[in-house]
């Protein structure tokens, strides 16, 4: 079989180098010169943990080719895949398709024979739709197509482990030609009784926002209930354990933290948000979501601001940043959280101190020259007021702490990521702020105290 995947950007790579593992011949094709000359010495231009090995090995045996030619690329392929970007217009949720419908025009202009045109990029409900009449107004008239919806779950830092032994397949396709055609790509998954979930088109569409809407909602939930905790003396982690222990809710999503990010649920959110007020059916507590997770990065600028003493104290003052990207294991900066937390930080008159270990290059590009960028963890520390843990890479999980008191002009903690155990940290001489914990990290009223008591 032979499989096209355009745009080599993190789905349409891993997906590509997937597929090449399990036998098959693919092309990954980009628009990116640049990049894909890249991709052809050897160099991955994101950082995913065993994309690297996974690329040179299928390379090398001649199943995974790059190139930028469509027209060279997809006639004779038995699958073509769309895996191009639909960023979102934020402020209203609007995803621009203008590079999935381009994309369509050119592979309907190029079809041969049979092939399956697969949507792989996240797009609102009814993109398969116009897909089909593009396809359908520019595909020659001997050329015989399906369109189908193949919606990606991969998980950032994970994203090969996803894909090898996912949860599920989702694939909203709507001829029997076109489901056979998907179930004998996905065969290796099949043998390994990987559920494979067959809807129509419409349906896959929406399967992928609802999962990441709902997902996202977990992570709000929790986050709000931290607050909560906070208020009234209860520990988030255990609330968090119990109400996890119950099946029909389940564990995952439920750690209190700065607020989600990268390059899914900020956008999908607000692209489901967005969709559904144009169909007149609006979500609110998907909105609700949207608004309560950007207020939250811009709150948590303001625990390390209240630590500090306050507003007037915490001028002048210096803070290490320790984690950068939006989860630990990828160097993807997308919505990370740390975008809102250092410049708000930086507003208030604070000097930052940041490190990463592999988001530091985008980082920069992002936020700019006002931070001082660290060459490691214990560089951020020298000499800081403060130290805020905003991603929890697993180097920042156990710091030397009698190393971490002695670099610093104040052994103090805001752990963004309840990664330390309060008691511990006490112990080792540090004011420690957590995150939902009890009373930790938080100034109450003596009466409201006696009250709790």
């Amino acid at each position: 079989m032979k499989v096209v995947m355009i745009g080599a950007g993190y789905v349409g790579l891993v997906t590509g180098a997937c597929f090449s593992e399990f036998g098959f011949d693919v092309t990954c094709v980009d628009v990116d010169e640049t990049k894909i000359k890249a991709l052809e010495n050897g160099e991955i231009p994101i950082y995913e943990p065993g994309l690297e090995e996974l690329v040179a090995n299928n390379c090398k045996a001649g199943r995974l080719t790059f190139s930028t030619s469509l027209a060279e690329a997809v006639p004779g392929a038995d699958m073509v895949f769309i895996a191009v970007g639909t960023p979102s217009r934020r402020g209203d949720g609007f995803a621009d398709l203008r590079y999935v419908y381009a994309a369509a025009e050119q592979v309907a202009r190029n079809l041969t024979g049979y092939t399956t045109v697969v949507t792989k990029s996240t797009v609102p409900v009814g993109t398969g739709k116009e897909v089909a009449r593009i396809v359908g107004k520019f595909a020659p008239v001997e050329a015989e197509w399906d369109v189908v919806s193949n919606p990606e779950f991969l998980r950032e830092g994970a994203a090969i482990e996803d894909f090898m032994r996912p949860d599920r397949v989702v694939m909203g396709a709507e001829s029997e030609r076109a489901r056979e055609q998907m179930r004998q790509l996905y065969r290796p998954l099949s043998l390994r009784e990987v559920p494979m979930v067959f809807t129509d088109i419409v349906t896959a569409e929406l399967i992928k926002y609802a999962a990441n809407a709902f997902l996202a909602t977990k992570i709000t939930f929790i986050n709000e209930i931290s607050d909560l905790c906070e208020k009234t003396g209860a520990d988030v982690q255990h609330v968090a354990k119990g109400i996890g222990l119950d099946g029909r809710i389940g564990g995952k999503f439920l750690h209190p933290g700065p607020g989600y990010g990268g390059s899914c649920f900020p956008k999908d959110t607000l692209a489901l948000a967005y969709s559904a007020r144009q169909y007149g059916a609006p979500l609110r507590i998907v909105e609700a979501v949207v608004e309560i997770n950007d207020r939250r990065k811009l709150a948590m600028a303001d625990r390390v601001i209240d630590a500090l003493g306050g507003a007037q104290a915490a001028r002048g003052k210096k803070v290490a940043v320790l984690g950068l990207t939006f989860k630990p294991g990828t160097d993807d900066m997308r919505e990370s959280p740390a975008l809102a937390i250092v410049p708000a930080l930086m507003g208030a008159g604070v000097e930052a101190r940041v490190f990463d270990p592999q988001g530091m290059d985008n980082a920069k590009a992002e936020i700019g020259t006002g931070p001082y960028y660290a060459t490691s963890a214990y560089d951020a520390l020298e000499g800081a007021d403060c130290l805020a843990i905003v991603t929890e890479w697993n180097e920042f999980r156990a710091l030397q702490l009698d190393r971490v008191k002695s670099l610093m002009t104040n052994p103090l903690m805001v752990d963004m990521r309840n990664i330390y155990v309060p008691e511990e940290m006490r112990a080792a001489g540090f004011t420690y702020y957590g995150i939902g914990r009890g009373y930790d990290g938080i100034v109450i009223p003596s009466d409201q105290v006696e009250a709790a008591e």
